[in-house]
């Protein structure tokens, strides 16, 4: 007789990673860094973040960003649902503040929307609801690229004073910690490229070691500045209630609007995934960077956002998926070179750790 391993619903997609995140708080919670061993972990963190952006360089393909530029309309319209909408639907929660959300939590969840999407996530719902998977590759690429100048600069000019940590100098160590070890991968690719695919799930490690630290260091900083006083239960229940009317609006966009703009249905679940999503691993760092000792509040509606994400387009992924089955659909206007290329990177969608990056590290 063949055994079977218990899982959990398909539906309900509880990943270990998630569990180890709120360990890493708990651990902050009960033994935070201070003093001598705040810096050491401190400086350990901002070492750890620019291996994970030069890890990202080295993996994402520049020859599918290339190629994924012939699709630009699609790849604008994911553009425009991140750093634009987002930011929008982001200032008009103001109203929320102090009544619903404190300055602290509305800080956070404004930076919420201004953060790149996710890429690995995106990648692997668009393929299990049979969209367009290369549109997901390539829109998810081009907006954490993005993000690392987008984002710090959306922050300067939305967050203002609740970006405690926000100056020039912010701006330049970003760019130093981020974006200068991500274009060092992409430049030693060729060498290492290789290396790195073979292997890929040992570095894996490495990513999700990387985000762990940062989340230890970012609310221990927190614990001992004694900013969680400041957060009740009702607090925070009242943040999820609005980030689940932020998330349903931005699905409701996403998928609606691109059906005015004329995508196809395959474009239509790529844009929908990939412009109603967030990515941790890339707003995590920036946070650290730019709230100082406020970080571990501004990161908590980005944590509550990612998991709620993950489940709720879980469930989307599985109807489109079972919507495809039963009724004919125009799946996509993508320019793909050859069917055979298509399958390979189908195929590979569900862990796409050459494509994702940063995000190879966040669980789907």
């Amino acid at each position: 007789m063949s055994r079977r391993t218990p899982q959990f619903p398909s539906w309900l997609p509880i990943d270990p990673y998630i569990l180890a995140i709120l360990g890493s708080v708990g651990l902050a919670a009960l033994l935070p860094a201070s003093g001598a061993a705040a810096d050491v972990a401190g400086g350990a963190s901002t070492g750890a973040v620019a291996l994970l952006f030069f890890l990202y360089g080295a993996r994402l393909s520049t020859r599918e960003a290339l190629d994924g530029l012939r699709h630009w309309r699609l790849h604008l319209t994911v553009l425009a649902a991140t750093f634009l909408l987002f930011p929008l639907l982001g200032l008009a929660a103001r109203g929320l503040e102090p009544l619903v959300l404190t300055p602290q939590l509305y800080s956070g969840l404004l930076f919420l929307c201004l953060v790149p999407s996710t890429i690995q996530s995106s990648i692997a719902f668009t393929s299990m609801a049979r969209g367009n998977v290369p549109a997901a590759i390539c829109a998810g690429s081009f907006s954490s690229l993005a993000g690392i100048l987008v984002t710090p600069l959306l922050a300067a000019l939305l967050l203002g004073g609740g970006a405690s940590g926000f100056s020039a100098d912010s701006l330049l160590k970003i760019v130093l910690q981020l974006l200068v070890p991500f274009l060092a991968g992409q430049l030693l690719r060729r060498w290492i490229g290789g290396f790195l695919t073979r292997h890929k799930q040992a570095l894996g490690y490495v990513d999700r070691g990387s985000i762990l630290l940062v989340v230890y260091t970012a609310f221990s900083e927190g614990m001992v500045a004694g900013v969680w006083h400041q957060v009740t239960p009702l607090r925070l229940g009242a943040l999820l209630l609005v980030e689940a009317a932020l998330l349903a609006a931005m699905l409701g966009l996403t998928w609606y609007g691109s059906k005015r703009l004329g995508f196809g249905r395959g474009d239509r679940i790529a844009i929908q995934f990939a412009g109603s999503k967030k990515s941790l691993a890339a707003g995590l760092p920036m946070a650290s960077v730019l709230f100082g000792a406020q970080a571990s509040l501004a990161v908590l509606p980005l944590m509550l956002f990612h998991q709620m994400q993950l489940m709720v387009c879980a469930v989307i992924a599985k109807r489109r998926a079972r919507d495809a089955e039963t009724v004919s659909f125009p799946s996509s206007s993508f320019p793909v070179a050859s069917t055979a290329r298509v399958r390979r990177v189908v195929g590979e969608a569900p862990k796409a750790e050459e494509y994702a990056g940063a995000d190879a590290s966040v669980p789907r």
